[in-house]
């Protein structure tokens, strides 16, 4: 089924994320993991593509492998640094291993990398949907892209995304929902009318945190902040903080029509679990 279709069907989903063992692993090292998650029956699970694509063979086995054991796949695909051909070659793949859901992205620039025949992730969406069969989604960043001169502009580049036939959207991460709400507002004044999916990432560690603040911008309101400065220092009080920090977000965005929760759970079943377990009645009653 396509989130799409699901989207249809139910009023609010929750989602996981994972990703891929690095190439010199193989798949076999990812399939407890994939296990565990499938039994916390999320409405689907996505697979991230790696770093420049390189484990692409691993995410895309998570993924038909997910949808072999009864769960929707979401799989990543991004295109910089890749041509036409090495596109079109993954998009048959697809089709065989029937996957059917797909997010576009661009994909980080590295080092040394130089973009070919894809620019922007708007080129790969295009590209999907003439192929046709395909569920399309795409990110968005609710507090404006790192490489936009501003939200207006970010926001006009997703218009173009969405306009070339997105069916969903998946927020970057963020720790005040204020913030999304604010975003929400303004896609929507700017006539974006694609199911939006909040991206929750469950801080289990200071370390991770402060890597995520340098790539990506997000902000830390001071309640969150503060939890940082207690509790960073302690592993076990961190973990049960940050667990705690993401359901209370959770539950505020689905009181407030949110209709979609996409959690980031870096590869932590059990963390997931925590998080599903904690929102499991608020789900049901709106469903």
């Amino acid at each position: 089924m396509t989130i799409a279709e699901k989207l249809k069907e139910k009023r609010t989903l929750v989602s996981c994320e994972l990703f891929p063992p690095k190439r010199h692993l193989g798949f076999e090292n990812a399939k407890a993991v994939i296990d565990e998650t499938l039994a916390l029956s999320p409405d689907f699970i996505s697979v991230t593509y790696g770093a420049a694509g390189g484990a692409y063979k691993n995410t895309m086995g998570m993924a038909e492998y997910i949808e072999q054991n009864g769960c929707t796949a979401l799989m990543h695909l991004t295109c910089v640094g890749s041509t036409h051909e090495t596109i079109g070659g993954l998009i048959d793949s697809m089709r065989s291993a029937g996957i059917r859901n797909v997010l576009a992205l661009r994909g980080d620039i590295v080092d040394g990398q130089t973009p070919k025949d894809y620019l922007h992730a708007i080129d790969l969406v295009g590209e999907l949907k003439a192929a046709g069969g395909f569920c399309v989604g795409a990110a968005c960043y609710p507090e404006g892209h790192v490489e936009a001169a501003n939200q207006a502009e970010d926001i006009r580049y997703l218009k173009e995304k969405a306009d070339a036939g997105c069916d969903f959207l998946t927020t970057q991460m963020f720790f005040d929902n204020n913030i999304l709400y604010r975003f929400l507002y303004r896609i929507r004044e700017a006539g974006i009318h694609t199911p939006v999916f909040a991206g929750i990432m469950p801080v289990t560690n200071k370390a991770q945190i402060k890597r995520i603040v340098e790539v990506s911008g997000t902000a830390l309101p001071p309640r969150f902040q503060n939890i940082l400065d207690k509790f960073g220092e302690d592993e076990r009080a961190m973990q049960q903080a940050g667990i705690a920090y993401a359901i209370e977000q959770i539950i505020d965005l689905i009181a407030n029509g949110v209709r979609g929760v996409h959690i980031y759970t870096m590869n932590k079943p059990a963390v997931a679990r925590q998080i599903i377990e904690g929102i499991d009645a608020v789900v049901r009653a709106v469903s």
